[in-house]
């Protein structure tokens, strides 16, 4: 199990937190590549901004962010880094397995030129990725969930076989890439990776067990979570018309200081045209 799960940190402004993945074959690890496996996931752009910031200059400010918290535990932070934001990741915009908790994407299976399935298919990489109930309510402001905007933009419909052979013979049906449990990997169309397989050197700390927990405890948490986010789209809906009531006040003001404005220059005016009627 260790040797097929994949870490990813989630970074918001000001709270940092893990998040484990099951994923069925190594491969997969092996299709990503390191920088991708170790990669920070934002779910704002907010998020991004407060890991780097820049002096006058443009130069990294090495004490601040990302940079800053690497430096406090002696571990400074050389070459680039990947960031993903979720709220800029194209989403998924096709339909869910229904009445499927994990919100499987409802992709159509492959077919041959024949019309056949290929054999051997097992199915979509996106698909094969477990997410644990802590973050499986971790959506977007538009409301998308993990694996339709970050585990979609990394597999699309990438297609997982039995065998190298199925996967081979499948090819005509093949359009964002293949793996195959044995060691077949077609990363894009016409681009097959040959060779020895290669290790992802990842070590993860081995789990302790899983904790035995109340009957409800997991109804309680998705219930937590969704009233986590209903709060936050409720303080974003609350600053959006507390920001037009202000536009309204600066408008009234406005108008009530040229208004003022005309009625005294109206007085003025009729003060030195009155005298000279009554003359």
């Amino acid at each position: 199990w260790l040797t097929n799960c994949l870490s990813i940190v989630f970074i918001t402004k000001t709270t940092y937190y893990f998040c484990s993945i099951i994923l069925v074959p190594r491969l997969l690890s092996e299709y990503l590549g390191l920088e991708t496996m170790l990669a920070l996931v934002c779910k704002t752009y907010d998020g991004v901004k407060a890991l780097e910031t820049y002096d006058k200059e443009g130069s990294i400010n090495r004490s601040a962010g990302l940079h800053g918290l690497a430096a406090s535990f002696g571990r400074p932070l050389d070459g680039r880094f990947h960031v993903f934001c979720l709220e800029n990741l194209r989403a998924y915009a096709g339909e869910f397995v229904p009445d499927d908790p994990q919100r499987r994407l409802d992709l159509l299976k492959p077919r041959l030129p024949s019309g056949e399935h290929p054999p051997g298919f097992l199915g979509f990489a996106v698909n094969m990725i477990y997410v644990d109930s802590t973050n499986a309510f971790c959506l977007t402001k538009d409301g998308h969930g993990l694996r339709e905007t970050l585990f979609y933009h990394l597999f699309s419909r990438l297609q997982v076989y039995r065998t190298r052979g199925d996967m081979l013979q499948a090819l005509p049906c093949v359009s964002d890439g293949a793996l195959s449990l044995d060691g077949g990997m077609i990363r894009s169309t016409g681009v097959f990776s040959l060779g020895v397989r290669e290790q992802v050197d990842i070590k993860f700390p081995k789990s302790s067990g899983i904790p035995k927990l109340p009957e409800n405890y997991f109804e309680t948490e998705k219930r937590i979570k969704e009233m986590k986010w209903q709060k936050e789209r409720m303080v974003e809906d609350m600053q959006r018309e507390q920001y037009m009531l202000d536009h309204v006040k600066r408008s009234y003001e406005v108008k009530k200081e040229e208004l003022l404005k005309f009625l005294a220059q109206g007085s003025a005016y009729s003060a030195q045209v009155i005298p000279r009627l009554t003359v």
